[in-house]
């Protein structure tokens, strides 16, 4: 008998949730379909229960699904977590498979080929397209084109996500768990390392590359 897999999944839209437990309930080699709507649901629910995958949302409010990716691969290792995002490949894909993502996709892709993902990494295998295993490739060989935001640590990329997304440094701090200072330090680091002068600066450079919705 084939396995019956037990898929979390966790984006902050009802609509979106709502569409992918309908058509994983339709599949017949899933067992289970759980829902999660903000980052301390996944935690909890990923601690509470044996899933055979999570599909993650990046963009979740507060902490973000990087920051929760992170923990939940520090906390369970070998459990596949995989990637659904509105952002492009070019944006996200490398950043997410680094920090322990099985596979990424995005939310265009046909209902078909995020089964067939789930069904590759809940069997211990990687799901990434052409275009993103270039992308790998090229972050290998130095790839001296690349968007300064991807010279960003993970921690400094949040915090700018954060600050382009209209959060004061005491709130990012909060969001985070960090003081304040810290938070100031990773901002110093984002203004040096993309050349950008300002917050207003950090919020065109992040609406442009689609780095937020």
């Amino acid at each position: 008998m084939a396995r019956r897999l037990r898929v979390l999944v966790a984006d902050d839209h009802p609509i979106v949730r709502s569409g992918l437990r309908q058509m994983l309930a339709d599949a017949p080699d899933v067992e289970e379909v759980g829902e999660a709507a903000d980052p301390q649901q996944v935690l909890d629910l990923a601690r509470a229960r044996d899933w055979d995958v999570i599909v993650l949302d990046i963009s979740l409010p507060g902490r973000g699904g990087l920051d929760v990716l992170k923990t939940l691969k520090d906390e369970r290792p070998k459990r596949p977590v995989l990637i659904l995002s509105m952002h492009a490949e070019n944006q996200y894909a490398v950043r997410t498979l680094r920090a322990g993502a099985a596979g990424y996709l995005t939310k265009e892709a046909a209902p078909e080929r995020l089964l067939e993902a789930i069904r590759k990494v809940a069997a211990g295998g990687r799901y990434i397209s052409p275009a993103v295993a270039d992308q790998l490739a090229g972050v290998i060989g130095g790839d001296a084109a690349a968007p300064p935001h991807q010279s960003l640590s993970d921690r400094e990329f949040e915090v700018l996500r954060l600050i382009a997304s209209g959060k004061t440094v005491g709130e990012i701090a909060k969001l985070l768990s960090l003081s304040v200072k810290t938070v100031s330090s990773y901002r110093a680091r984002i203004l040096e390392k993309t050349g950008l002068k300002n917050n207003a600066g950090i919020m065109r450079y992040a609406l442009e590359h689609r780095l937020v919705e």
